[in-house]
């Protein structure tokens, strides 16, 4: 059996990693009862992908309607509105669990380039918005021909 020489830094790396894993799991991850959409209302998923001249943006909306959609663009933000309806009034004292959520959604979307809010196009298939924003041309820099003065 060895001797271990007593280090103070070592036990205080140890505390601090402790520390460290307290803080991250308390605040950084949210537990499966707390979420982001809890404390907002709901949410909705998307996916956003860029190509060389559009910004292509897909939200999940299953049981919507076109017409149950908002979409606007504001400066550099998309956003995307509705709102899920229950189609049936059903008695509580029946209700064994209940998953699927009701209510408006609200989902604003910070765009990665500029883009020409004229020529959007959205449409629907399946329960998918799909939203195809064409980016601006950029502004090429120009050479300008330095002349000598005589």
């Amino acid at each position: 059996m060895s001797l271990i020489r007593w280090d103070p830094l070592r036990e205080m790396v140890t505390l601090r990693e402790a520390m460290d894993r307290l803080f991250d799991e308390s605040f950084v991850r949210p537990s499966r009862s707390w979420s982001l959409e809890t404390a907002v209302g709901l949410s909705v998923a998307v996916d956003m992908r860029e190509t060389d001249g559009d910004v292509i943006v897909e939200a999940e909306l299953p049981g919507l309607k076109p017409e149950d959609v908002d979409v606007s663009i504001t400066e550099n933000a998309l956003t995307v509105k509705g709102e899920f309806k229950s189609e049936e009034e059903v008695e509580r004292e029946n209700v064994h669990f209940q998953e699927r959520r009701y209510g408006s959604f609200q989902r604003s979307i910070t765009l990665p380039s500029a883009i020409d809010a004229d020529a959007a196009e959205a449409e629907f298939d399946n329960g998918v918005l799909k939203i195809t924003l064409p980016k601006v041309e950029e502004t090429k820099p120009k050479q300008i021909t330095v002349k000598a003065k005589s």
